[in-house]
């Protein structure tokens, strides 16, 4: 029963030590209800014929590109065959770690989302007493380094790379954060306190147990950053406008954009084309709240340099 804050949802495994689990990092007791149940069949482990499962998969443009070992956008892993029945998904293939946390995850929330009048945005998240921001940013743009300079100078964890929110309220998603070695990593890497992930190259951090205080489920927005870390240029902390920050999280933050789920959202309103355009309206509007109702940044700050980083994070806190 993996708990994502805002819903919890059983994930099922022929596999005892499922590999898949090392992505989350809360869970919930077996009794409690869950909104979606995943049943993930590996088929190296309880061999089956695909003739007896594909007559009961799905059709259409997600379960197409699982057949062809395409799960979504970069990632890709051995065929898999899509059943779903309502809120109870079958997947039957290989390696089916490759689809929970880079597929399920993401798909799952922007339902979520569509159904409750939320926006699933990608950004990683903190808290400070004056309230949360919220950091944006491209692949490599330096989003996990802030936000674990910034825990452990005393904010607190709200999530690594998903968020829902409605107005300026923002809602974690509880997740175990991936990191490599590097400036940022090296000495927690060192220390002997984290285990590894998945690849060989990663190491599994879980927020509350390194930055030892509890994570924040639900806070009230104070800033939104587009974090984009770049030596060679002049350090910068300047402010954006709400035109020019909304069109970069049309592609880089908003979920069926930024993770290619159109298709998925538009198969989730029953492949109703009216229903799929008020929703996604309805979605940028419920953005452009968020975005007029925060502070709007884009910085450029070394935040490995503590007097930086205390700099920074006063700018933050300002009131």
């Amino acid at each position: 029963m993996i708990d994502l804050n805002v819903f919890t949802v059983r994930v099922l495994s022929n596999i005892t030590d499922f590999a898949g689990y090392a992505f989350f990092s809360r869970f919930a007791p077996p009794e409690r209800s869950c909104a979606y149940e995943l049943v993930l069949v590996d088929l190296d482990h309880d061999p089956i014929d695909p003739a007896l499962i594909e007559p009961l998969a799905d059709r259409g443009y997600r379960a197409d590109r699982f057949r062809g070992g395409s799960y979504i956008t970069h990632h890709f892993g051995p065929p898999a065959h899509l059943v779903t029945r309502g809120n109870r998904i079958y997947v039957f293939g290989r390696e089916l770690e490759r689809t929970l946390w880079p597929y399920f995850t993401k798909r799952l929330l922007t339902d979520f989302a569509v159904d409750r009048d939320l926006v699933h945005l990608k950004a990683a998240a903190f808290v400070q007493p004056s309230g949360a921001t919220l950091l944006f940013g491209r692949q490599k743009g330096g989003k996990t380094v802030f936000l674990t300079q910034a825990c452990a100078a005393g904010a607190r964890f709200v999530s690594n790379t998903h968020v829902l929110t409605r107005g300026t309220t923002v809602y974690g998603v509880p997740s175990a954060m991936r990191i490599r070695n590097g400036p940022g990593f090296d000495r927690l890497i060192a220390s002997g306190r984290l285990e590894k992930h998945l690849e060989a190259s990663e190491y599994r951090l879980d927020p509350e147990t390194i930055f030892g205080r509890a994570s924040v489920d639900e806070a009230t927005v104070r800033n939104l950053c587009i974090i984009d870390y770049n030596p060679d240029r002049a350090p910068s902390f300047d402010e954006v406008g709400e035109e020019e920050f909304t069109a970069f999280l049309d592609l880089f933050a908003c979920a069926p954009g930024t993770y290619g789920l159109k298709d998925d959202m538009l198969a989730h309103l029953d492949n109703d084309v009216h229903r799929y355009s008020a929703a996604f309206l309805a979605m940028k509007r419920r953005m452009g709240d968020l975005v007029r109702g925060a502070r709007r940044f884009s910085v450029n700050a070394d935040m490995l340099d503590p007097a930086v980083r205390e700099r920074v994070l006063a700018r933050l806190a300002e009131q």
